[in-house]
């Protein structure tokens, strides 16, 4: 019989890849959504009307203000095509434009946009899986692209909460020349579903005994979470449940669950991806 595995995400569709390989490896994969996103209308029209200005094209008369964007969260990208499917006028750059990202599955998604929109693009950091790595990336493969202290900045595609190892490390002003202007733009906002902590504490307390996985992808519902399985500070001996271990799918939400709950999840994966998931399931189990 499949072992369950909770991933605590909204199923993406028409096919979501966690599901497939979950499925395919002789786990019964369990979705239980966490977020609530609501994009920021607002300034995803101010990111329209900077690529309709010529921000990412050059003129003889100016240089362009962006050489490229950044993304490190799949909802980004998707109020970034939301804002490209939706717009009346869409100026396409005529310059080469980088896009880099952080993990295969926004590569993908940002793949398909680019091939139907953004004919110029090149897409780098698929393979990256932090955003310090991402970062340590973009200041060879940029600093490849653009010479000098003048060299056109980046924009990066945000949420409302995120971490800045990104733009700390590139505009460190030890790096002399090859300091990177990152502008930051605030495109989705993120909340915990009203509906999460009771969906998860009854699938919870519908559960057959045996072993369960949990995936946690988010800072976001971490708290609730703990609280439903009475772990961390929540950890109490009749509640607490040895037959259930947490994964998370990269260092950013274990590093939150340390420093906020004094909880250490069992698994961290390597890179963010299902492989990389079950990689670490299976290197915790032996």
């Amino acid at each position: 019989m499949p072992s369950p595995i909770l991933l605590l995400k909204t199923k993406s569709s028409p096919q979501d890849g966690y599901e497939e390989f979950f499925t395919a490896n002789n786990y019964d994969p369990i979705f239980v959504p966490v977020l609530e996103h609501r994009f920021h209308k607002q300034n995803l029209a101010t990111v329209q009307e900077l690529f309709n200005t010529g921000a990412f094209t050059s003129t003889p008369q100016n240089a362009k203000k962006y050489g490229g964007l950044i993304f490190t969260s799949q909802r980004a990208v998707e109020g970034f095509a939301s804002m490209i499917e939706n717009a009346d006028v869409f100026n396409v750059p005529s310059d080469p434009l980088v896009l880099y990202t952080v993990g295969p599955a926004t590569a993908r998604t940002l793949t398909t946009l680019r091939d139907k929109h953004l004919p110029h693009a090149t897409i780098h950091g698929a393979e990256a899986g932090t955003g310090a790595n991402l970062a340590q990336l973009m200041l060879e493969h940029y600093n490849g692209l653009y010479a000098g202290p003048e060299k056109p900045g980046l924009l990066f595609l945000v949420g409302e909460v995120r971490r800045d190892i990104i733009p700390k490390t590139l505009m460190d002003e030890s790096l002399g020349e090859r300091k990177i202007g990152v502008e930051e733009m605030v495109v989705y906002e993120t909340g915990v579903m009203e509906s999460f902590e009771g969906d998860f504490g009854g699938w919870m307390s519908r559960r057959h005994e045996g072993l369960v996985w949990v995936v946690v992808f988010s800072p976001t519902g971490c708290e609730a979470m703990l609280r439903v399985l009475g772990l961390g500070p929540f950890a109490s001996g009749a509640k607490s449940s040895e037959k259930v271990f947490i994964a998370t799918i990269g260092p950013t939400t274990r590093d939150h669950l340390r420093d906020e709950f004094g909880f250490e999840a069992h698994v961290c994966a390597e890179k963010p991806s299902p492989e990389g998931v079950l990689e670490g399931i299976k290197q915790f189990m032996s």
